[in-house]
């Protein structure tokens, strides 16, 4: 357990570190000018999720020529290599919207082949078998998760503490459901926790620099394939994953379903977020980013937990968990103007 501690606080000071030298290069390069959809109000430099993406390649290829990652795991894992690439692209200049998609789907439709398929999928006490729908299924999940992240990366703090929490949370499910045992699948929610941390020295508010969409996109797509991954492998239920992910997951989804009802294009740059409400309700970014902490730790985590502990009424948990959250991105105006 100590060495696992020295690991997660390298990894957290090198991702410092390299946030850092890339805000450096993105005060000359990377600089986020306010506009009329923004959630800031003073140029900021952005793109520092590269240094998250740094230290993840790095310490994940070590993992892999250790014997501490499985190459299954690793090759799946390097589906995200050419969604940086395109995500740092598209922090210098807009990408159209058609490549980031295609890019999208074949990095997770090589990263489900690598993780062995969806034909069989844990959902609270039962192994669901899902046939020839698994893979669009998988696909649409990881897509998704993808895009979410993208979405809920507006306002300081929020996106890095959301994969902390996440990533912490998640292995320390995966402990518990065998034993408190060290296995390889909590080895990756371990180390992207410990290099978001390391970001978030940075992002914290006032934040020095912005994430950008070579970090967030990559975060919510590697999450998106953990989920997947123990869930087939039985390590970690899908409902789980989907109560710790609660606060992103809710307020992305109440927002779009919003904006589409009211005839909005959805791909659209827009601040109406429920987060993004109440940081203008409440007076700027660090309560609100402090408010969703507290809602992981003191609602969520518990209700993952008791999720864990009764498998056969993890569904219904999970419906307790997000209706309260639901309610309150409604009650903010997620989705409205």
């Amino acid at each position: 357990m100590s060495f696992l501690l020295g690991v997660f606080i390298v990894l957290a000071l090198l991702s410092a570190w390299l946030t850092g030298w890339v805000r450096h290069y993105a005060l000359v390069r990377l600089l986020d000018v306010p506009n009329a959809r923004s959630s800031h109000t003073r140029p900021t430099p952005r793109g520092g999720g590269l240094g998250i993406v740094v230290v993840l390649l790095v310490s994940g290829l070590l993992a892999f020529v250790y014997g501490f990652l499985p190459l299954s795991l690793a090759m799946a894992l390097s589906a995200a290599i050419p969604l940086a690439v395109i995500g740092f692209i598209d922090d210098h200049g807009d990408v159209p919207a058609r490549w980031r998609f295609v890019i999208q789907v074949a990095s997770a439709a090589w990263a489900i082949y690598w993780i062995g398929g969806m034909g069989v999928l844990r959902v609270g006490a039962f192994d669901v078998e899902w046939g020839l729908i698994g893979y669009p299924f998988g696909i649409l999940v990881m897509v998704w998760m993808l895009n979410l992240f993208n979405f809920m990366d507006g306002i300081d703090g929020i996106e890095a503490s959301e994969v902390i929490f996440i990533g912490l949370g998640a292995a320390f499910l995966i402990s518990r459901g065998l034993g408190f045992a060290l296995v390889p699948e909590m080895l990756a929610p371990l180390a992207i926790s410990a290099a978001t941390l390391g970001f978030l020295v940075w992002n914290w508010p006032p934040a020095r620099i912005f994430m950008g969409d070579v970090g967030s996109g990559v975060l919510g797509f590697l999450l998106a394939l953990l989920m997947l991954q123990t869930a087939v492998t039985g390590k970690l239920s899908f409902f789980i994953w989907i109560i710790l992910s609660g606060v992103f997951l809710v307020d992305a989804t109440v927002t779009l379903l919003i904006r589409l009802y009211r005839g909005e294009r959805w791909y659209q740059a827009h601040r109406s977020h429920a987060y993004q409400h109440a940081s203008r309700r409440y007076g700027g970014h660090k309560v609100v980013t402090l408010g969703v902490i507290f809602i992981n730790l003191f609602w969520l985590l518990p209700m993952a937990s008791l999720a864990q502990w009764k498998p056969e009424l993890e569904f219904w948990l999970a419906l307790a968990a997000l209706f309260p959250l639901a309610y309150a991105a409604i009650w903010l105006g997620a989705g409205r103007p």
